[in-house]
């Protein structure tokens, strides 16, 4: 379950950068991004150059992947990964249903609970585990 909930993240995290550079063609305004056309830039009052690098760069999208390469890495090492990584990514899910419903937001749920299930299982079954030290 936890190495699941792991490619599940990182899998969403990558494809919506990868999906903004490319479907979306934010990727076009990377002339103007490192020529500097965004130093000046008003946040209430953004630039398509502007909104595509906060849809793609500068998004959750890398950090996102960063947090399910962590949830992997963790797992093949026989370490369950901490209760608040579900718990957060889970709260921050739940802001981005209410707000943006017809999102894949679905899918970071089921990332979520496999990630809490499966970390709660891994405990049990394994208390040195539970207490951060790998497992056997």
């Amino acid at each position: 379950m936890i190495k699941w909930a792991g490619w599940i993240i990182t899998l969403f995290g990558a494809a919506h950068t990868l999906g903004a550079l490319t479907v979306e063609k934010a990727a076009r305004h990377a002339g103007t991004w490192f020529g500097g056309g965004l130093w000046g830039e008003d946040l209430a009052d953004m630039s398509p150059a502007g909104s595509a690098y906060w849809l793609s760069l500068a998004s959750f999208g890398i950090p996102l992947a960063l947090v399910g390469l962590t949830v992997l890495w963790l797992d093949r090492r026989g370490i369950i990964p901490p209760p608040f990584i579900a718990w957060t990514l889970g709260g921050w899910t739940v802001v981005i249903a209410v707000v943006l419903p017809l999102t894949p937001w679905p899918l970071l749920g089921l990332a979520c609970a496999l990630l809490s299930i499966g970390a709660r299982r891994a405990g049990s079954a394994d208390p040195a585990s539970a207490a951060g030290l790998p497992r056997a």
